[in-house]
C-alpha cells in the first residue's frame, strides 16, 4: 500500500524505545487536511493519551491554512484518534505499565487520501542508551562509507 508521509517524530527513536506500532485514523478539520498536504505538521512534542475510553492526541502542531475562510482553528488543539474498541482494550492494559507512552511516530496519507497516524508504544531511554544508540549509529555510518569507497 503506497503511502505519502507528511511528518515523521525523528526525536522519539533517540528518546525512546519503541515496542510496538499501530495505525490510527485522525479526526481533523478541512483546513487541517489542506494543511497536511502542504507537509505543514511537527510532531516533536506530541503524545496520545487515553481519556474516558477514548484516544486523543495532543501537543501536534498542524500549521493552520492560510487561505481557509473561516476563523483558523487552535494549531495545538486536541484530536481524536479513531480506533477499533478491542484496540483501545489493548492499549488500556499496556499503559497501565510502568514507563510506557504513547507517541506519534508519523503521520501519512494513505492511497484513498484518508490521513493516518502511526502509533508507538513506547519506553523512554535512559541516558546511556541514548549515548550507546549514537555510537551504533555512527560506527554503521563509517562501515557504510568505508564500503562504498572500496567499490570506487
Amino acid at each position: 500500500m503506497a503511502q505519502r508521509i507528511v511528518s515523521k517524530n525523528k526525536k522519539a527513536f533517540h528518546d525512546f524505545h519503541i515496542e510496538e506500532t499501530l495505525e490510527a485514523g485522525i479526526m481533523l478539520t478541512g483546513p487541517e487536511v489542506k494543511s497536511l498536504r502542504a507537509g505543514r505538521a511537527n510532531l516533536k512534542d506530541g503524545y496520545a493519551q487515553l481519556e474516558g475510553g477514548e484516544v486523543f492526541l495532543h501537543n501536534v502542531h498542524i500549521s493552520p491554512y492560510e487561505y481557509a475562510t473561516h476563523n483558523p482553528s487552535d494549531p495545538l488543539r486536541v484530536r481524536k484518534l479513531l480506533l477499533h474498541k478491542r484496540e483501545i482494550r489493548k492499549l488500556i492494559g499496556k499503559l497501565h505499565e510502568k514507563g510506557i507512552a504513547l507517541i506519534p511516530l508519523k503521520i501519512y496519507f494513505i492511497e484513498n487520501g484518508k490521513v493516518k497516524v502511526e502509533l508507538g508504544l513506547a519506553r523512554g531511554k535512559k541516558l546511556y542508551d541514548k549515548r550507546a544508540s549514537l555510537k551504533e549509529k555512527q560506527s554503521d555510518r563509517e562501515m557504510e562509507r568505508a564500503l562504498r569507497h572500496r567499490k570506487d
